[in-house]
């Protein structure tokens, strides 16, 4: 986004969140028992800045910060706080989330400050990845506002472990107390809720198992994006029968196209295009772009399925770029129902 500060601002692969190659990167426990990837870490902010969770009728908040920027060290990686490890007071279910960069004294930061954020549940194994804790909740450069079709969310239990994880991109203009906030939107009390689980998919890898198995052209930034437009896809098998109600979408600056598609049955299920600038820097997803229907529409893991993204990096551009395609895929376990349920 050229305009809102005083210096170029890096491509994709440095401003956006990696957020799936993150998340293996900070999980504990035997995923990094060996320090593979330990070079790529997020450095940490120790002594500098805290976290907060904050409990207020029916939203739970954790803020990040205050923390100065940049952070004091050489290169092009986020400065991240130390991991956040909070419970809920009760059961509560999650039917909505959004996310925010500011200052201390409140004045919202651009979306290029906030490199990422991720919300684990470490008590609850992830469907997608076997063997990781569910990564259920998060937000990278996009910053969209997620809210479940009605009479729908993920439900999180009094005593589960949660993990909160932030990082700040260091590459930003001189500022200090910078902060970032998380808030989830819970059910009212008493609500019936039917349960969502959360399945990640995406074009670059999204389980730690897979990192040995990625293409050449891939690193924890992403994959690269050459001059000129470039289609990338990655086949898919899903591990569950299911009916996608909502899908988060997770993507770089360049990025023209994020798709799912069932190649069985010739059908695109998913087509989410961003608002980008004139020079292809990520502006937003628009709401009519966000999945959200009770109705749904089912998955199952007998059909052969592709997650696509499509890029275009300008052929002056010289600044090295990494892309993702990501989504997450809000389900209810089994077929989606034969008659549409009432609802938006």
């Amino acid at each position: 986004m050229k305009g809102l500060f005083t210096m170029p601002m890096s491509r994709a692969g440095v401003m956006s969140a990696p957020v799936a190659c993150v998340l293996a990167l900070v999980l504990t426990g035997t995923a990094l028992a060996g320090g593979a990837h330990s070079a790529h870490e997020v450095p940490q902010l120790l002594g500098q800045a805290r976290t907060t969770v904050t409990y207020e009728g029916n939203r739970v908040t954790v803020t990040f910060g205050p923390v100065d920027l940049p952070s004091g060290h050489d290169g092009e990686l986020a400065a991240s706080l130390p991991k956040h490890v909070f419970g809920l007071p009760e059961d509560m279910t999650l039917v909505g989330y959004q996310s925010r960069v500011f200052t201390k004294d409140g004045v919202d930061l651009p979306r290029q400050y906030l490199h990422h954020i991720l919300l684990i549940n470490q008590d609850k194994e992830s469907v997608s990845c076997p063997g990781e804790p569910l990564f259920f909740a998060g937000a990278g450069l996009e910053m969209t506002e997620a809210r479940f079709p009605s009479g729908y969310g993920v439900k999180l239990a009094k005593g589960q472990k949660l993990m909160a994880i932030v990082a700040f991109y260091h590459g930003v203009p001189p500022t200090k107390d910078v902060m970032a906030s998380f808030t989830m939107e819970m059910a009212p009390k008493g609500t019936a809720v039917q349960a969502l689980d959360v399945y990640q998919v995406g074009v670059n890898m999204v389980c730690y198992s897979q990192f040995p198995k990625r293409r050449a052209d891939e690193t924890d930034e992403g994959i690269e994006v050459k001059p000129g437009v470039q289609v990338d896809k990655s086949p898919l098998t899903f591990r569950m029968v299911g009916c996608v109600k909502f899908a988060y979408p997770h993507g770089h600056d360049q990025v023209l196209l994020i798709a799912l598609e069932n190649r069985t049955a010739q059908r695109t299920l998913l087509r989410t295009v961003p608002d980008v600038g004139p020079d292809g820097a990520f502006l937003s997803f628009l709401p009519h772009q966000i999945y959200r229907s009770a109705q749904g529409f089912g998955v199952n893991t007998h059909d052969a399925y592709d997650v696509v993204m499509v890029h275009h990096r300008p052929l002056h551009d010289p600044q090295p770029n990494h892309g993702m395609g990501n989504y997450l895929l809000y389900m209810t376990p089994g077929d989606c129902p034969s008659t549409p349920r009432s609802g938006p």
